[in-house]
């Protein structure tokens, strides 16, 4: 399958070092701060459920109607802000929604029932979806590809600590409670902070930018979700969150029932595929700027095809674990630099709103398609999940290259 390029062979705006300049250094480490704490709420959860359930009386299978609310929430919220962003100013979104995720955290440590979980639940996605949004459109505006690569190597550092983080409290004694409550702490923290620096995310875009001017009259909704680039690019980024989540989800299964391989083992691979993301984020932090945007983006997107193919080949355990690793190092940069070019593909008028749409387009994603994929997999069986991965990666490819055709065309 040929992947049309993108108008030049290299990203055409600055490296990241001079516009983290440009922008101001605290305003770049707030920008990881924020990602760190944007991934932490999600790995609380998981350890802290077995705790919540029995101390709330409620089945386990019960967490479901809770992630379904977040869900909700997060689509909602991703949506509304990539249409109100420029209207809101970043500052003032960013520390809104971070402190709307500080009071629904606050609401779980202090749930006396599951029925006042699901407004919290509810409150954490909305809150979630907008910081997601909101960061997410400033860092493609604001910073060149290696920081847009390590900013979200630190979301995925964020994730890895929240369950340490519940660990650790209810290791020590504590109520899982106090799990929730830090992490509502550091969200208050951080929302504190960015209504302090409001004023310095105000420049949401450089004011000798090419049509800035321009993007002060916003164009009517409708152009935007007429342009066939826009639904290309959703779909892309829903197919993506499937592919990551779904192989993260079902790759213990197929290792331990289709490969023979022992439960101790296969868990430290499936743990080793979720290192190797936050790895190749870090290591292709410092190669893209060399390699350029498009190059390693669509090798990257190669790269996913490759190890689903190694995964989807019958064979000794070792191609499988091994296809496992390169999804992982591969799909690092897929995510970011996808949203990074948001712009390019949509042009820049429309990307604030897009990138909202793209936003919401990844929380369909990681929930369908992993739940498609493992219905497959209970009915036919695990050896299905590697085939399963190689249509999603040739899809995903497609994707691409219809989202990139359509914008050469418009250009």
């Amino acid at each position: 399958m040929s992947v049309p390029q993108s108008h030049a062979a290299e990203d055409p705006r600055p490296a990241g070092p001079v516009k983290a300049a440009a922008i101001g250094t605290s305003v770049l480490l707030l920008a990881y701060c924020a990602f760190i704490s944007l991934g932490l709420p999600d790995g609380l959860l998981g350890v802290g459920w077995p705790s919540m359930a029995g101390e709330l009386r409620v089945s386990t299978d019960s967490v479901g109607v809770l992630l379904f609310a977040s869900t909700v929430g997060y689509l909602l919220s991703s949506v509304a802000a990539g249409f109100t962003l420029v209207r809101l100013g970043v500052g003032r979104l960013l520390a809104g929604s971070t402190a709307l995720a500080a009071l629904a955290l606050a609401g779980y440590a202090a749930a006396p029932g599951l029925g006042w979980l699901l407004p919290c639940a509810l409150v954490a996605g909305f809150g979630g979806g907008a910081i997601d949004t909101g960061l997410n459109a400033y860092a493609a505006n604001a910073f060149g590809p290696r920081h847009m690569n390590w900013l979200h190597a630190f979301f995925g550092l964020g994730v890895a600590v929240g369950p340490l983080i519940m660990t650790g409290v209810l290791g020590g004694g504590l109520s899982w409670r106090w799990g929730y409550g830090l992490v509502a702490g550091a969200q208050a923290l951080l929302a504190v902070a960015f209504v302090v620096s409001a004023r310095a995310w105000a420049p949401h875009r450089a004011a000798d930018t090419p049509g800035a001017a321009a993007n002060t009259a916003l164009p009517r909704v409708g152009a935007t979700l007429r342009m066939p680039a826009v639904w290309f690019s959703m779909s892309a980024f829903a197919v993506y969150v499937g592919l990551e989540v779904a192989t993260g989800l079902w790759a213990y299964l197929l290792l331990t029932e289709d490969r023979a391989v022992s439960a101790t083992a296969a868990g430290l691979c499936v743990s080793a595929y979720w290192a190797s993301l936050f790895v190749g984020r870090v290591v292709q932090g410092f190669t893209v700027e060399r390699l350029g945007t498009t190059r390693t983006l669509v090798g990257g997107l190669v790269g996913m095809l490759a190890g689903a193919v190694l995964m989807a080949v019958p064979g000794p355990a070792w191609s499988a674990v091994a296809g496992l690793m390169v999804i992982g190092f591969a799909a690092a940069p897929v995510f970011p630099l996808l949203t990074l070019t948001t712009a390019d593909r949509v042009g820049q008028a429309h990307a604030d709103r897009v990138i909202g749409l793209q936003m919401s387009a990844t929380g369909l994603g990681g929930v369908l398609i992993p739940a498609g994929v493992g219905v497959l997999v209970e009915r036919v069986g695990e050896y299905t999940l590697g085939p399963s991965l190689t249509v999603l990666a040739v899809a995903l490819l497609a994707l691409y290259a219809g989202a990139t055709r359509y914008r050469a065309r418009a250009a």
